[in-house]
């Protein structure tokens, strides 16, 4: 018998149990009983209704992209969604979790998708998100829903920032802090930077954060130019760049053109000639190319050869390997740290509603390598601490390309800090 039947089954047991008088057979009370159910009429006790609740499996909503230059990414971060549930046994507070994954091709159908999970599929929270534009999309969803969302990938400032609501939760860092922890690298080769950037939110977040810092350590900007997304042709841009001679290339680019530029970077020869840099990387965007063209100095919350990882890092990591043939990229990590997060807010809230979720998710405490990890109550920004890599002169393992170069901050202490204050942030959280 499937889970579905017997969840039917133990239903209509309940419901005759509180079944009136004998003068009904049980027979004829269950025909009764189905007719009306069929009808859409409501005429079991209530204690009945809250007991074949209770049996119901939980749903969580999953929207990461299916298609399109960031494919990749949402893959890579539903497997590690996937696994995390695997490790929980698909359970949360005694209950089956059932995922329920949506395409998130573009803003306005990442909308359409989370409205579709929260009104049809009736998911408890959502996990979402392989970029900002979509992010902040449903973001606007959750916030008119009033239901729990937690953004991994996204960077824009916004989100929790200008854009913040209650429901919204994001784990990445924000640009700000990552253009903070990369900028001093950047500064020490030199501080005449070229920008390129991507034409959306997160490619304009990094060019205004970087252009700040450049600016306040005395630095010249000697070329800035923005690239539309999808951009497959990047040598009137590279031109400009040989032109200009910066001391350092600022990328701001997506997964899937910055893969492009950097093959593209290398063909032209450029490679090792100027140092490429972008506040935030994904593994899989320099595993996509070939190893004579990766370079760079990048960003990462995550890396699998990091050393000092707890006993749950290590399990995935063996998990994750044996299943993929491949260890877990950094998009792999979030997506199953983010879930982790969320399954145990499940499971340590006083129930399912959204607004015990919330005050769950504001409470809940975590620890890695890396330190501790919690969400801030005021903006909902995952506090963790940030490191930088800068891409091996030498390669010789199949997958780890990269060389850690700081964590920051040093002390975790200092967190807050690096976060930014409340005037900083520009978040005013509406109430519940």
């Amino acid at each position: 018998m499937t889970d579905e039947h017997q969840q039917d089954g133990t239903f209509l047991q309940s419901a005759a149990d509180a079944a009136p008088g004998p003068a009904l057979s049980r027979r004829a009370w269950l025909a009764t009983a189905g007719k009306a159910l069929a009808g859409g009429a409501a005429v079991l006790a209530a204690p009945a209704i809250v007991r074949a609740q209770g049996e119901q499996p939980l749903k969580l909503g999953l929207l990461m992209a299916k298609q399109g230059v960031w494919t990749e990414q949402g893959e890579v971060i539903a497997n590690g969604v996937k696994l995390a549930l695997d490790q929980a046994g698909s359970q949360a507070r005694g209950r089956r979790v059932d995922l329920v994954w949506y395409d998130e091709p573009n803003p306005q159908s990442a909308q359409q998708n989370m409205q579709k999970l929260v009104e049809e599929d009736k998911v408890v929270a959502v996990i979402g998100g392989t970029n900002s534009g979509t992010s902040l999309a449903m973001s606007s969803v959750a916030w008119r829903t009033r239901t729990p969302y937690i953004a991994p990938n996204a960077a824009a400032r916004e989100l929790t920032g200008s854009s913040c609501n209650p429901y919204t939760f994001r784990v990445l860092s924000p640009t700000p802090v990552t253009c903070r922890a990369l900028a001093p690298s950047l500064l020490a080769i030199g501080k005449k930077w070229h920008f390129l950037v991507a034409n959306y939110a997160y490619g304009q977040d990094i060019q205004r954060s970087m252009s700040a810092l450049l600016k306040q350590s005395g630095g010249t900007i000697v070329g800035a130019d923005v690239t539309p997304l999808n951009t497959t042709d990047f040598s009137s841009f590279l031109l400009k760049i040989r032109q200009s001679k910066p001391d350092v290339v600022l990328l701001g680019l997506p997964g899937g053109d910055l893969s492009t530029f950097l093959k593209q970077y290398a063909e032209m020869g450029m490679k090792g000639q100027i140092p490429v840099a972008c506040p935030i990387i994904g593994d899989s965007d320099l595993w996509s190319i070939n190893v004579d063209a990766a370079t760079g100095y990048y960003g990462k919350p995550w890396h699998f050869s990091s050393p000092g990882h707890s006993p749950e890092e290590i399990a995935f990591i063996k998990q994750y390997t044996a299943k993929y043939g491949k260890p877990p990229a950094d998009k792999a990590w979030i997506g199953w740290f983010t879930t982790r997060a969320l399954l145990k807010a499940i499971n340590q809230a006083k129930s399912t509603s959204s607004a015990d979720l919330v005050q769950s998710l504001e409470t809940i405490q975590f620890g890695d390598s890396s330190g501790p990890a919690y969400f801030r109550s005021w903006d909902h920004q995952m506090l963790r601490r940030w490191s930088v890599f800068k891409v091996k002169d030498h390669i010789t393992d199949k997958w780890d390309w990269l060389d850690q170069v700081s964590v920051v901050p040093h002390n975790p202490a200092d967190l807050d800090r690096l976060y930014g204050t409340r005037q900083e942030i520009g978040c005013t959280m509406a109430a519940r």
